[in-house]
């Protein structure tokens, strides 16, 4: 599926697109305090957290934001983030994110599984998954 690997237009076009890519229940991350607030929030309320590591220049972001709403409406019982790589560089470097879409998956605040691309059904299989319950038997990857 889709990557995108470098940025390929100029940021001042990209007023607009959080607005198209962060609707539906999904929340927009523009800090690091937010992060860790979702993060936390989500550990409190026992939800799965979904965070898509995203960029407003990027094609197969552009194409799976959409669908990544749709998601979040249907499911909510987790918790979904949209994270602009562009803005929180440092922290998205930190995590080592290389290509966008990258899709986080936390539970207790611990990453649980990761999805790198814009891949629909295995986006939709990894959601599916994790919706069923807050099962602790499910791997922590490390």
């Amino acid at each position: 599926m889709g990557l995108c690997l470098a940025k390929d237009q100029d940021k001042d076009d990209d007023s607009d697109h959080h607005v198209e890519m962060a609707s539906g229940n999904v929340h927009l991350i523009t800090t690091k305090e937010s992060w860790d607030q979702k993060l936390e929030e989500a550990k409190k309320d026992h939800k799965i957290l979904i965070a898509n590591f995203s960029a407003t220049w990027c094609g197969p972001c552009k194409v799976i934001a959409p669908y990544y709403c749709e998601l979040s409406e249907q499911y909510p019982s987790m918790m979904f983030l949209l994270v602009d790589v562009d803005e929180l560089t440092d922290f998205s470097t930190s995590l080592d994110i290389r290509a966008t879409p990258t899709f986080f998956f936390y539970r207790d605040g611990q990453q649980i599984d990761k999805l790198i691309g814009a891949n629909r059904p295995e986006l939709t299989k990894k959601v599916a998954l994790f919706s069923t319950s807050f099962d602790s038997s499910i791997p922590v990857v490390q």
